[in-house]
């Protein structure tokens, strides 16, 4: 008698990872449709609305700043706020992942490792760890930074307007 009960366990407790795997999908997809209105400008780290930002050139996108002075510092010298305009490229969808950044490798979709607010999946176990592990800053650049950016990210092709 406890096969059968044990079976009917095995198979719950399935069903239920699986309805929450869908569900942390459902949400993840939702999160990558919404537009992005606010973001955190990439020198000062503070939140500001993407339509009073000013605006840098930036690997022929646009990387939002709070003001002048930042953005003048952006356009002297990006490498040090590099990380931080990489993940906003991706934060506003002017650039999307294709690869993993660790290894350059295919996207194995089980892997994946929310970094400073954004989703990015990982080829394998290892690189996942690897992301998982880091912290703050470290992660960011982990992911972000130029080289991890190359390998794992392409611009979005802009549409047409008629």
């Amino acid at each position: 008698m406890k096969k059968p009960v044990m079976t009917l366990f095995a198979a719950c407790l399935a069903l239920a990872c699986a309805a929450g795997t869908f569900a942390d999908e459902k949400q993840e997809k939702k999160q990558t449709k919404k537009k992005v209105v606010a973001i955190k400008c990439v020198v000062a780290g503070k939140e500001i609305k993407i339509a009073d930002a000013k605006t840098v050139s930036y690997r022929n996108a646009n990387v939002y700043v709070c003001c002048d002075n930042c953005k003048a510092k952006v356009e002297k010298d990006s490498a040090p706020f590099a990380a931080k305009a990489n993940h906003q490229l991706v934060r506003t969808k002017q650039y999307r992942q294709t690869k993993c950044p660790l290894s350059g490798g295919p996207i194995d979709k089980e892997q994946k490792v929310k970094v400073a607010g954004q989703m990015v999946r990982l080829c394998c176990e290892k690189c996942q760890g690897k992301v998982a592990e880091a912290k703050g800053d470290e992660q960011l650049a982990l992911v972000f930074a130029d080289a991890a950016f190359d390998k794992g990210f392409k611009a979005v092709k802009k549409k047409k307007k008629n």
